[in-house]
This record gives C-alpha cells, structure tokens and sequence, in this order.
C-alpha cells in the first residue's frame, strides 16, 4: 500500500555515494545535494518526496558529510518514522534517527528529566478520554460518547496551539471553531481536566511536547547539549506541523539553519488537530537564503487519475490554493475515471463489490484496491457488502498488524525454529529459508490454499500467507539469509509498524489513507452533505475538504471509481446530489473554468546569501510531455502541439481554415512567404487552444512577443468568432 511495502524486494546497497543518486530525476537530485543551508521542498502528491529525502540523507552521509548521529529526521506517524529507517539503511545509513514529533521529544525529556526537573518522570496515558470523563463528572457536566470525543479533540487542539483554560472561548471563536458545547463548559472541563493530572500525576501525548518546550526554553545548559547532539534536521509532511511542534523545532535548531521541511499545501487535512500550512508557506520568508525544489512529476498516477487532480484543485480558493502544483503524469494513459449513480447506499456498496469482484477476476490483487469515505461510519455497509460477495477486505486503523494475535504466535514459532531448528522435526527436510518458513507456519494454520469464505479463520490465514510472502521476498534479496536474519527483520519491522501487505480489500476513511496508495480506487459516498461534510461551514472549511477529496483521489495509480447514492435507504427520498467538487469535471456536469496554477512548474529556486534584497534566481527544469497520452516529447513539431502526432486532436476545424485564410492575406500584405506569419504547427496549436487572452495566445510556442504585438489583436478577434478587416491594400 505504501512505496515500501508495495515493492517487493529488499534493493542491495549502494556501493558508492554517487550510487545513491543513481535513478534519481532533476529536481529530486537536487533534493538530495541541497546539503547546506535551509531547503524547502514542495512535493505533489506520488513525486518521490520520501525517496527524494532519504536519498539525501543517505548521499550526505555516504559522501562524509553528514554524520549519522548528528541527523534527527522527523515525521508524523510511527509507521512513516519506520519506513525511513528502512529505506535508510537499505542506503547505507545506517544509525540515522527517524522519529515522530512525539517519540523524539520524549526521548530528550525522559533523558533530562532527573537533571532539569527531579523526580521520577509521571506515567504517560495511553487515552485520554477516560481522564475527560472524570473531569464532566467532576463538573456535574453530562456528555454522550459523541460529545466526550469532541471535547477531548478541543482538548487536544487547545494543548498544540498553547491555549489556555482560560482563553478558550475567545481563540476557539477568533480559529472558526464549532464547538461541541458551551465555551464556557469546555474551558471549565479542560481546566479540571488538568487538575485531575496533576492530581494524579500522569501527563498526556501534548505534555510531551509541552514539557519538551518548556525545559528547552529554561534549561540553556539542556538546550546546547540536544543541540550538540543533532545538528542536522529534516522534517516530513511539514504543512501538517502545529505551532507547539514548530516552537519545538525551532529550540531543537537555536541559531543554526540546517533545515529541510518537505510538504504539500494541498494536502493539508488535519487542520482540526491544529496543523497548519502557513509555517511551510512562510518559509521562504523566515529563511531568505533557503534553497526551494519544486517535485511535480507525478511517478504515481496515469494521466487520467493527474488530470482530475489537477482539476480540482484549479477551481480551489485560499492560500493553500494560491501555492498550488500542477502535476505532470509520469506514467503511461490509463483508463478514465469512472462515475456511478446509485438510487440508495447499500446499492452503491453492491455495485462497489460487483466491480472489485471483476478486478479481482482480471488479475488484480485484492491487497491493491481500497474502498475510501469520509466518515467511519460507511465502513458497515460496505464491510457487508464485500463478504456477501465472498471479497477478503481488511479495515485500515483497526488492529495493528503486529499485534495481531496469530501474528504474535507466528513470531514465537519462527523465533524458536531460528533458534533450536536443529531439533525441528517439520525442517528436517527443508533447506531454503521460504520452505523453513511455511514449514513452521504450517503449525500455526497456514495452507497453501486459502480456506474458503471472508471470516475470522479467512482473516488469520491471510496475516500468515503475508509472513509467507515476506519470507519469499527477503530469501530473494539477501541468498544465504538464515530463518534467525528474518526473525531480526520481523522485529524491526514490528518495531516501526512496519506491515508487510495483506490480501484484503482495504477499507479506509480518507483521513487515514493519506500516505498510501493502491492500483485502484473507489471514492464512494461523494455527495453533498458528505463531502463536503454538512458541518463544513466555512470557506476555509469547504476547502479542507476539497483537499481532503484530493487526497483521495491521488492514492489511485491506475484505476480510479467515484460513486454517489441518491439517498440513505432504499425508497427513500432521492433528494442527494453529487458533490459540489465535481461539477465542471464529471462528464455531463458544469461549472467554473478553473485556473491556472500559481505555484510553477517543477525546478529549484536558489535563495540569496548576501542582500535580501536581491530577486532569487530561478532555474526550470521541465519535461515536455503529450497532454493527451503523457508521453515525453522531443520532436519540435510535436512540442510546439504539447501532443503527440498520432494522439487524437481537439482542433476546431472551421477556426483552423479561416486562420489559414487570414494569414494568406498576410503573407500578400508583407510580400513574404506564409509560414512566416505564422507556420501550419502554430496555427493549429492555436485552432486547439483556442485562447481568448494574450496572455494564453503567448504561451503557445511560435507566437512570441512580436507576433503578439503584430497579429495577436486579429488572432484573438478570429478565434473570438468575430470578423477582421481582410483589406489587401491593393488599388
């Protein structure tokens, strides 16, 4: 689902620094050589931002540049943390650390506590809800499980934008919040919330990061010892840092400005949680002298997936908006999105299982498609759907795959096979590593034919058949490997969270689905009142959602299917409509003509390093490629097209001919030969474009600023339909 786990072989090492930029494009090479001074790179969505950081990493370490224990490399979630490591050291670096915000700041406090505040460190709660529960009852507050979890979130947002107990109401109105009670109750119940932890010494996941802050700040003699420790930062998904993981990124750097924040604006979607893009917009104002990539060739999705993506976007509003990147599909075409109507939800679900079963039917692998939606609460219909069809699924942010119990069983036996093998009747016969492996797993369940049905016993077979696979691949990568090196690998894997691929249709809130990626897609439920959701108010709202749908459709490689029901029930009231995000893209729909992206084509942009007020120098470097099959282009005449020859054309033929006939007037007015004027290629690009601006009439290659100035008031009238003088000055 992930880059990692979608490979399935374990790549040798590099043998050499240069090696490690080895399949590297431009604007990622230049990721990984940035290695001095603050970076900025803006990464679209399925560009290689993960290959193009740890790629970095690795090349600066190789090279001798960076040490690997002076390098702190941040992220978000434990299973992205893992995944850097991995790819790290398949890199040859080794003893890098990759940590969340979270894991790396309570490390330093658990480390300095003694020393800055005395004592025995409190007891960090798991969950938090229990404590907010406590607190209502204290306060005589009674709250329904819904509303329990809503405070808890204001809690949370309170905590990582530091707001106090009692500034609540008025930040909360001052960020557009809805909140799920009286301002006044949630003020009261986070202020005797934070008297029960006290009380009870214990610290939630915030305290963590608000105790790493307030040492850091105090403690200068602590400070200059974490800095001496890491000199070298890299932050990932940096449009999703809240201002108390910035304040603690900005301690951690002091003085010093080795610094590379990687993100998206556009994917910015836990902006409830307190994240913010404006610190990864803002940079280049904080860090004048910072180096910007740009990564917009998209290595993910077809043509067709791009193009919808793009759109989107193009009719988005707001700053994120503003920085937007115009992807560039680096993939071969593919099918077209597709978009259902259902009269009811379960009919959506059945029609969502009837097309995965054909999928699956065809050759793809049921681990290679997701059922993506809004809330958590579509997951039943579509659960009952897939095992009334005989369909595997697996639901992404259930049980962890490692903590599975028959996983838990399946390490243990590995573990003793590795260990005591000798004396292991079921291996006496077996020698290569993946026949050790179903050997032992045979013990535990394993076949080497699936039971039939979708049930629990279907459930554990597929976590075993994954070990399995595993095993194939690892043998593959690492020949001479021992059952004891894939016990090592499982447990290190186990510590990241590091899943190998199940075969299940994933099911997956979109929320939660963000970093992952299959070959196809269904969007389901996208309609109003659920994407946008109904309590999306505000225009910055409507736009987190934009972008959350965004997110969804460019986890698609291949193929993506987007769905909507007219109505809840079967026999009710089809008073639904398709999502307002839709309309001029879907076939058949209208809506706004969006616009062009403000964010550039992919390149680097070089920061100054002497007077801040020098214009920053700026060097493209792009690709040409067809806008109907995304093939590169290198012939002229076809790049002047932006087509290939032999993909179809949109050119409207009756524009072409009277564009030829006044350039035939023209070419008589000046006395030189026609393509002079203009040539057949250029002409038809503009029969194709048909640009109603000059600003439009001048990207097209062939015009240029004098052919502008000279013939762009007639060609912009001709293509405006209207009539131009075609007097040849004769007589």
């Amino acid at each position: 689902m992930t880059a990692a786990t979608h490979s399935s072989l374990f790549p040798r090492v590099p043998d050499s620094a240069d090696a490690v930029l080895d399949g590297l494009d431009p604007e990622q090479r230049e990721v990984a050589t940035a290695l001095h001074g603050p970076v900025c790179v803006l990464a679209g969505a399925g560009t290689g931002k993960t290959r193009a950081i740890t790629h970095r990493i690795a090349y600066g370490v190789r090279a001798g540049i960076l040490q690997p224990s002076t390098v702190l490399a941040v992220t978000f979630t434990n299973r992205a943390a893992g995944e850097m490591r991995g790819r790290l050291r398949q890199l040859g670096a080794a003893g890098v650390q990759a940590r969340t915000f979270h894991s790396a700041a309570l490390r330093q406090l658990q480390y300095f506590w003694p020393k800055a505040i005395g004592g025995s460190m409190p007891r960090l709660v798991d969950r938090k809800i229990q404590l907010v529960a406590d607190a209502a009852a204290a306060c005589r507050i009674r709250l329904d499980r819904g509303e329990l979890r809503d405070v808890t979130g204001e809690i949370e947002w309170c905590k990582v934008t530091q707001t106090v107990p009692a500034d609540y109401a008025l930040a909360a109105a001052k960020a557009g919040r809805d909140a799920p009670r009286d301002p006044a109750e949630i003020a009261q119940l986070y202020s005797v919330y934070e008297d029960l932890k006290r009380d009870r010494s214990v610290i939630d996941f915030e305290d963590v990061l608000l105790l790493t802050v307030a040492v850091l700040q105090d403690r200068q003699d602590v400070a200059e010892q974490v800095r001496s420790q890491y000199q070298h930062f890299v932050v990932d998904e940096y449009q999703d840092v809240s201002p108390l993981q910035q304040r603690l990124l900005e301690l951690w750097l002091g003085e010093r400005d080795s610094l590379c924040v990687v993100g998206d604006a556009s994917q910015t979607i836990y902006s409830f949680t307190g994240a913010t893009p404006d610190h990864l917009l803002d940079f280049r104002h904080r860090h004048p002298g910072a180096t910007v990539v740009k990564l917009v060739r998209d290595y993910r999705s077809t043509p067709q997936v791009v193009h919808l993506a793009n759109g989107l976007l193009s009719q988005a509003s707001g700053r994120a908006a503003d920085h937007r990147l115009e992807l560039v599909s680096q993939r071969a075409a593919g099918p077209e999105p597709a978009y259902t109507e259902y009269p009811d939800e379960p009919a959506e679900a059945e029609g969502a299982a009837r097309r995965i079963r054909e999928l699956l039917d065809a050759g793809v692998r049921a681990s290679e498609i997701a059922i993506l939606f809004r809330t958590n609460s579509q997951s039943e219909t579509y659960e009952q759907a897939l095992a009334d069809a005989g369909i595997p699924y697996q639901l992404r942010g259930a049980e962890r795959f490692f903590d599975r119990p028959e996983v838990r069983k399946a390490g243990v036996a590995l573990r003793g096979a590795a260990r005591f093998g000798g004396n292991d009747a079921l291996l006496d016969e077996v020698v290569d590593l993946p026949s050790q492996v179903r050997a032992v797993l045979s013990g535990e369940g394993w076949t080497s034919q699936p039971p039939a049905g979708s049930g629990a016993v279907r459930e554990r077979w597929e976590s075993l058949a994954a070990l399995v696979n595993l095993a194939h691949d690892f043998a593959a990568a690492r020949p001479g490997a021992t059952l004891g090196d894939l016990v090592a690998e499982l447990d290190e894997r186990a510590g990241a969270q590091h899943a190998p691929t199940v075969q299940g249709v994933t099911l997956a809130s979109l929320h939660s689905a963000k970093g992952l990626e299959w070959d196809a897609v269904f969007l389901v439920g996208v309609a109003e009142g659920m994407m946008p959701i109904t309590y999306a108010k505000t225009d910055e709202q409507i736009e987190e959602e934009r972008r959350l749908l965004y997110v969804g459709v460019t986890r698609a490689r291949e193929r993506l299917h987007v769905s909507w029901a007219l109505s809840r029930s079967p026999g009710g009231r089809a008073g639904r409509r398709p999502s307002r995000f839709l309309d001029g893209l879907r076939p058949g729909s209208t809506g706004a003509a969006g616009r062009a992206a403000s964010g550039g084509p992919g390149g680097v942009e070089r920061g100054f390093t002497t007077r801040p007020d020098a214009v920053p120098r700026r060097t493209r470097r792009t690709v040409a490629r067809c806008r109907v099959c995304g093939r590169t282009l290198t012939d002229a005449g076809e790049m002047k097209l932006m087509r290939c020859d032999d993909c179809p054309s949109d050119m409207d033929e009756g524009l072409y001919e009277r564009l030829r006939e006044w350039r035939a007037v023209q070419a008589r007015r000046s006395g030189q030969p026609a393509f002079c004027v203009f040539t057949d290629r250029t002409l038809m690009a503009i029969a194709e474009a048909v640009p109603d601006a000059g600003g439009e009439l001048a990207r097209i290659p062939g015009v240029g600023a004098r052919k502008l100035q000279r013939y762009g008031a007639d060609v912009l009238a001709i293509c405006a339909g209207q009539e131009v003088e075609e007097d040849d000055g004769e007589g």
